[in-house]
């Protein structure tokens, strides 16, 4: 299997664990973030597939995943939505922030490998989205951990852009 086959099994994985993730949740905004974050492992399948046929990959559209998650996460705040604290569910989130510190690594790894500038290039943009979704998940463990703690916050700092 090649890296272009690897990378698109490992992003359909993604795609498919958090369409799985979103199906299981009572919470509507965690739902709505699993759905968006399968979109853009979506992006992402699609972008190693152009590669893999050697077509120019389009450019990854800077999406702001993390203003969206913000607007989610405030709706959640304002209706004192129950966040779930089940061990069981913290391990999925767990789960699902391991498989995107592995993609990551993934694609660093692959694109100090690579002598092609270009695919250097979308690796290390797939790997900086792979890391923004590491964070998401990172605050939402800490959310589900600490609700109370988490949404008293008036500065919202946990989802500040990196």
């Amino acid at each position: 299997m090649d890296i272009f086959e690897l990378a698109m099994e490992k992003e359909k994985f993604a795609k498919d664990y958090y369409h799985d993730m979103a199906e299981k949740t009572d919470n509507t905004g965690f739902a709505n973030i699993f759905e968006m974050l399968a979109k853009e492992e979506q992006k992402h399948y699609d972008t190693v597939s152009q590669m893999k046929e050697q077509i120019h990959p389009k450019d990854i559209t800077d999406v702001d995943v993390m203003n969206d998650a913000r607007a989610i996460f405030a709706k959640m705040k304002g209706k004192k939505d129950h966040f779930g604290t089940e061990e069981s569910e913290l391990e999925i989130y767990r789960k699902a922030r391991q498989i995107e510190k592995d993609s990551r690594d993934y694609y660093l790894e692959k694109a100090s490998e690579s002598d092609d500038a270009k695919i250097k290039e979308i690796f290390e943009k797939l790997a900086d989205e792979e890391r923004k979704h590491y964070f998401l998940l990172d605050n939402i463990i800490e959310m589900v951990s600490r609700p109370e703690q988490w949404v008293e916050n008036p500065e919202w700092y946990h989802l500040e852009d990196y």
